[in-house]
């Protein structure tokens, strides 16, 4: 029995890239914005996501007093108003047509071979990022942060001008729709190389940097090929389900809280942590150079939030004081270019419970000193859909707050 399933799932699993050839549209499905007020509401919208049909949730229905953005298929539309009637959701409709706004995101605005106002296949970053190695030698190098399930590499970049500088360590699009984290991360990794900015120029010189814009190969290939609304890995769980979440399968805390058990889930933790080859190769490739490590940042789409671990707990724990001092003040610069607002706490105070994350490993495993993962933009308008005219304003407000961040732990003394 077992024997059939395994076989079954490989053949699943193959002939998933033929399926891929046609790509899953969402011509009139529409985003709505839902107010959770009281528990009944919390229940209904947990049933909902249980019940999937079509349903997709951007933004888990996990707590009360809290808002999440929830897509409704056209075959739906009379069932969710009948449920917003009887149950009093505060429902607001944000989008009309959801495959606009895809087709939207992909339509090109330049003719450049790669640039930050488009967004980019994993082929095209990773040549983008061979290109500027070749550019840059001496300086940059190539590194490789482990494997996927179906075989693809986790590449990266990394930066180093001189012998013996800390290292901040740049993790981006561990979950597959998030594409403006890949895009953050390749143009702050262009500007570490190419800006004539004398902070910038310090932080790039005095630190190694470890970049890695795409963590979740195989699913951020599938979000280009065949569903733009995949989160998670692609490694078979069960006859018809694919993939665990990634920032669920880290081996600390795992399974203590806001995560899922259930394989189709999008939450879905894995059997085990590390179960999935590309969070175990990953921690493998980190280990291997933590001990020069002094910063790690991980890169998410949306909310505009500054994350500290833990998400198993809203206790104060290790270096939680210290470490909102210097988010609060990165946050405030983050603000001054183009006045977006985010908001700070750790991962459980701040959204919600969701253990097995990556910052929580490398800050419970490791106690590596500096440790935080940023929401980028919107707050919903647009969410994983953000429009690429706004990459570049996202990208250069989020630097200025890593230069914060820096600065900040080298005052310190934690660098």
């Amino acid at each position: 029995m077992v024997f059939k399933f395994v076989l079954l799932a490989v053949i699943l699993a193959a002939g998933s890239s033929v399926i891929a050839a046609e790509k899953a549209r969402f011509d009139n499905y529409r985003l709505y914005q839902v107010r959770i007020d009281n528990l009944e509401q919390l229940e209904v919208l947990q049933a909902i996501e249980q019940l999937g049909e079509g349903y997709n949730f951007w933004a888990e229905p996990v707590q009360l007093n809290s808002k999440v953005d929830l897509v409704v298929p056209p075959h739906k539309f009379a069932e969710f108003s009948e449920l917003v009637d009887r149950h009093g959701l505060g429902a607001e409709m944000t989008v009309e047509n959801l495959q606009k706004l895809f087709d939207d995101e992909s339509r090109r605005t330049t003719k450049e071979d790669f640039g930050w106002n488009a967004y980019y296949t994993l082929d095209q970053i990773y040549a983008w990022m061979d290109g500027l190695v070749a550019q840059n030698p001496g300086v940059l190098s190539s590194i490789v942060g482990g494997t996927s399930f179906e075989g693809r590499e986790i590449r990266g970049v990394k930066v180093s001008y001189k012998v013996g500088n800390p290292g901040v360590f740049m993790e981006g699009t561990i979950h597959a729709r998030e594409w403006v984290s890949a895009a953050t991360l390749t143009w702050i990794l262009n500007e570490l190389v190419s800006s004539s900015d004398p902070q910038v120029r310090n932080i790039a010189e005095n630190y190694d940097w470890y970049f890695f814009p795409v963590t979740n190969p195989d699913g951020y290939v599938y979000t280009h090929t065949t569903n733009r609304q995949w989160r998670k890995t692609r490694q078979p769980h069960s006859i018809l389900c694919f993939g665990a979440d990634p920032n669920r399968n880290w081996g600390y805390n795992f399974m203590q809280g806001g995560a899922s058990s259930t394989p189709c889930s999008d939450t879905f933790a894995g059997p085990e942590a590390f179960s999935e080859p590309e969070t175990k190769s990953l921690s493998e490739f980190f280990t291997s150079v933590e001990s020069t490590i002094s910063t790690y940042l991980a890169f998410h789409s949306y909310s505009q939030l500054l994350l500290l671990p833990y998400g198993h707990t809203t206790a104060p724990l290790d270096n939680y004081a210290e470490m909102m001092e210097v988010g609060t003040k990165a946050i405030q610069k983050l603000r001054e270019r183009f006045g977006t607002v985010y908001r700070i706490g750790n991962i459980a105070e701040a959204i919600y419970v969701a253990s097995g994350g990556s910052i929580d490993w490398i800050k419970g495993v490791y106690k590596t000193p500096i440790v935080f993962a940023y929401e980028l933009r919107d707050t919903g308008t647009y969410g994983f859909v953000l429009p690429p005219q706004q990459i570049i304003p996202n990208s250069q407000e989020t630097l200025d707050s890593i230069i914060v961040i820096l600065e900040e732990g080298k005052n310190r003394g934690i660098h």
